[in-house]
C-alpha cells in the first residue's frame, strides 16, 4: 500500500467530525480555511458557527460594517484576517456579482488568499487538483522524507509543493488533502507527534535516524519585539475615551485607549513629566488617580508592556480633547471591538 492509500484509510477512521467538511460550499470552506489560520480547531470552531449564522453567504458578510466583524471576531487575534475577509467578500459582492469563483486563479486573486487558501478551497468545493501545504503539511513532509530544504524560501515551498502534488495525482484532492493535513496536525505533531502509532514508521526518515525534531528546518527565525504602552484611561464619571487604531500596526480597526508609546520602559515620574504626557493635556486640571502594574501581552513576534494611568479631568474643557477619541461608558464599549488586552483591563479595572 501507498503513501497515500496509508494516509487516507487513517483519516477515514481518525478525523474529526467538523462542519466545514460536511459542505462542498466554497463560501464556509473559505470561511474557515481564513478562520483556522494560526489558530487550533477547538478555539476557531465557535467563531466558524458565529459567523455562518450572522453571514450566512458572501452578500451578507459584503453588506455588513468592518466594526461588526472586528466585533465578531474579537478575542480570535490576527485581525487582519477578519478586515480581509471583508474585503474579499466585498470584492466578489462587487467583481463576481456574489458567486465565489471557481477557478484557482481568480480565488487567488481575491484579497488575504494565498497558495494554501486558494489550494484548499478549490481542491475542498470543487474537487480541483491543487496540493494544500501548510504547517502541518511542510512538518509531516519534511519529516517522512527527511527534507532539509528550509521551508521558509521561495526553493522550499516550491518542493514540498510539488512533492505534495506528485504524491496526490492518484487520489481524489478533496479526501488527499484533508488526509495529509489531519494526518500532520494529529498524528506528526510538532511537540508530541504519536510515532510509535504512525502507519507510515517504518518508511519514515526522521523516525529512522531519530532526528524528528529537527524537522522541518526554516533559514530565518523570527525576531521578538518588545513595545512599551502607556495608556491614558481618561476619566469623567462614569465615561471614559478609546480611539479606533487606523495605522497599520497591529489591531488595525480595534479600539484602544489614547495611548503613548515610548521606545524602551519608563519611570512613571518621567512619564508624567514627559513632553508627550504635557502635549496631551495642554495644562488642563487633571488628576492621577491611579497607575496599573505592568500587563504583559503576548503576540507572535511582538510582547507588548503596558501600564494604565487613571486619570480624572473636568468636563467641558476635555468634551473634543482629539476628533478621533470616542467618549463611551462601561455599556457602550461592549459594541465596539477591542483587543483582548484591553478588554480584560476593563473586566478587572473600569467599573
Amino acid at each position: 500500500m501507498n503513501f497515500g492509500s496509508i494516509i487516507i484509510r487513517w483519516y477515514k477512521k481518525n478525523k474529526r467530525d467538523l462542519p466545514w467538511r460536511e459542505t462542498r460550499n466554497p463560501y464556509l470552506i473559505w470561511l474557515s480555511e481564513i478562520i483556522l489560520q494560526q489558530t487550533r480547531v477547538e478555539q476557531g470552531l465557535p467563531y466558524y458557527l458565529s459567523f455562518a449564522e450572522k453571514y450566512p453567504d458572501v452578500k451578507s458578510l459584503a453588506a455588513s460594517k468592518e466594526d461588526d466583524v472586528l466585533k465578531l471576531w474579537q478575542g480570535l487575534g490576527y485581525y487582519s484576517r477578519a478586515r480581509n475577509l471583508h474585503k474579499a467578500a466585498k470584492q466578489i459582492a462587487g467583481e463576481f456579482s456574489g458567486k465565489f469563483p471557481s477557478d484557482y486563479h481568480l480565488i487567488r486573486s481575491l484579497n488575504g488568499i494565498g497558495d494554501y487558501t486558494a489550494a484548499a478551497i478549490a481542491s475542498f468545493a470543487f474537487d480541483q487538483k491543487y496540493p494544500v501545504v501548510d504547517g502541518n503539511v511542510y512538518r509531516f513532509l519534511s519529516r517522512q522524507f527527511g527534507i532539509k530544504t528550509p521551508i521558509d524560501t521561495a526553493a522550499g515551498k516550491k518542493e514540498f509543493t510539488e512533492l505534495a502534488g506528485e504524491l496526490m495525482k492518484d487520489f481524489p484532492p478533496a479526501i488527499f488533502n484533508q488526509a495529509i493535513m489531519e494526518f500532520g496536525a494529529r498524528l506528526c505533531r510538532p511537540a508530541n507527534p504519536d510515532c510509535a502509532n504512525c502507519p507510515l514508521n517504518a518508511s519514515c526518515f526522521s523516525f529512522k535516524n531519530q532526528t524528528v525534531f529537527s524537522f522541518p528546518i526554516k533559514k530565518n527565525k523570527t525576531k521578538t519585539k518588545n513595545r512599551y504602552f502607556n495608556y491614558l484611561v481618561i476619566r469623567h464619571k462614569n465615561t471614559f475615551f478609546i480611539r479606533k487604531r487606523n495605522d497599520k500596526d497591529i489591531w488595525q480597526g480595534l479600539y484602544d485607549f489614547p495611548l503613548i508609546e515610548t521606545k524602551e520602559r519608563i519611570a512613571e515620574t518621567l512619564f508624567l513629566h514627559s513632553d508627550e504626557w504635557k502635549k496631551t493635556f495642554r495644562g488642563q486640571k487633571i488628576k492621577l488617580l491611579s497607575i496599573s502594574t505592568e500587563f504583559k501581552h503576548v503576540l507572535s513576534h511582538q510582547h507588548i508592556h503596558a501600564k494604565f494611568y487613571e486619570i480624572s479631568v473636568d468636563l467641558p474643557m476635555f468634551n473634543e480633547p482629539k476628533p478621533e477619541w470616542k467618549k463611551v461608558d462601561t455599556t457602550s464599549v461592549k459594541k465596539y471591538a477591542l483587543p483582548r488586552l484591553i478588554e480584560i483591563y476593563l473586566k478587572n479595572s473600569i467599573g
